[in-house]
């Protein structure tokens, strides 16, 4: 199970999961099973998809709560959630509620924070120290940072359509693994419990293919490489690929599909010869299953091999770049792969 995949068991429903494992939920608050409850002490903060008991303190978010009500450890709860999941939640209608909207994303808010990126010092060391980004990369991405009331450093992500917009933002958390904040996510593996998750992302964010504004610089004949994850795709941006990422392709929308395909049907060049897809799947089975749901889409594809030493392709340029060894060329370049 890949953190995409994780993510989008955080983000089921607190109430529904609730519901599942039997609490009866009116008006945000439950009962407290972790505790001798007579009064609802457990409450349900919905924007946040977290829970918190104002008696025994018993916090979290979907995971959390699962493994401590049904004493599973964090890769059973998953399970448990994942399994859940697959059968509808009962909607507000059928429990007699009044359905509520979700809210749209508010592009407006969040697009000043682009107009002007700032990297502080834990953006910096992350982007340019430990991942080696090229700087121009950093400023095509427009990637900026801020730091929350905790003291808390994030890397913030924007994601915009094909024509510019700004559709979505991904927060990343940079605190160090051997700071306070960093040592109590580590002892969190949900990320839920004990300190601050690994990413945040604003309401409404539709964060499906990453820098999609390449597309508009793309000839007939260049090739387009596809990487999982926003990290992999700013290695291949740096060492000279135009390059798109995906997060899952359980996380792709039909409209996305629906654009990979149009890419696959580009017109030829002169030369005759279109666009060439490639990709460096991640060294386990949800880049490999990855790489397969896309060649559906993509019937061209073409899969690279990464070296034993390396999980993905951004320890494959870190590689490149410690050794002073040029960046992987394009099979273009070197007469196929």
């Amino acid at each position: 199970m890949d953190k995409f995949e994780l993510q989008k068991l955080r983000d089921l429903p607190i109430e529904g999961v609730a519901e599942r494992l039997g609490l009866r939920v009116t008006r945000h608050k439950s009962l407290c099973p972790f505790h001798d409850d007579s009064h609802p002490s457990l409450y349900f903060k919905v924007s946040k998809n977290t829970y918190r008991c104002f008696v025994c303190g018993a916090s979290g978010g979907t995971i959390d709560l699962v493994m401590h009500h049904l004493r599973k450890s964090f890769l059973e709860a998953c399970r448990w959630l994942a399994d859940e999941s697959l059968t509808p939640y009962p909607s507000p209608k059928e429990r007699g509620e009044l359905q509520k909207e979700p809210k749209p994303f508010d592009a407006i808010k969040y697009e000043r924070f682009f107009e002007r990126p700032f990297l502080n010092g834990a953006a910096r060391r992350f982007l340019f120290d430990e991942r080696k980004i090229d700087p121009r990369v950093a400023r095509w991405c427009r990637l900026t940072s801020w730091t929350d009331r905790q003291g808390t450093p994030w890397l913030q992500i924007p994601y915009y359509n094909q024509e510019g917009k700004l559709i979505g933002v991904q927060n990343r958390n940079l605190a160090p693994s051997n700071s306070p904040k960093g040592e109590e996510y580590k002892k969190s593996p949900s990320g839920d419990l004990g300190g601050p998750p690994r990413f945040r992302f604003p309401q409404g964010s539709m964060c499906g293919i990453y820098n999609l504004p390449i597309l508009n610089r793309l000839q007939p004949h260049d090739d387009l490489y596809i990487s999982e994850g926003c990290s992999d795709c700013w290695s291949l941006l740096s060492a000279g690929h135009k390059a798109i990422a995906i997060p899952s392709a359980t996380l792709l929308s039909k409209k996305d599909k629906e654009l990979l395909k149009g890419l696959n049907s580009s017109p030829l060049g002169e030369d005759g010869r279109g666009l060439l897809f490639h990709m460096y799947p991640d060294r386990d089975a949800p880049g490999e299953r990855l790489f397969l749901q896309l060649r559906e889409v993509l019937p061209t594809l073409i899969h690279h091999d990464l070296p034993p030493t390396c999980k993905d392709f951004s320890e494959y340029y870190l590689m490149t770049k410690s050794q002073n060894l040029k960046p992987p060329p394009a099979p273009s370049e070197r007469g196929g792969d």
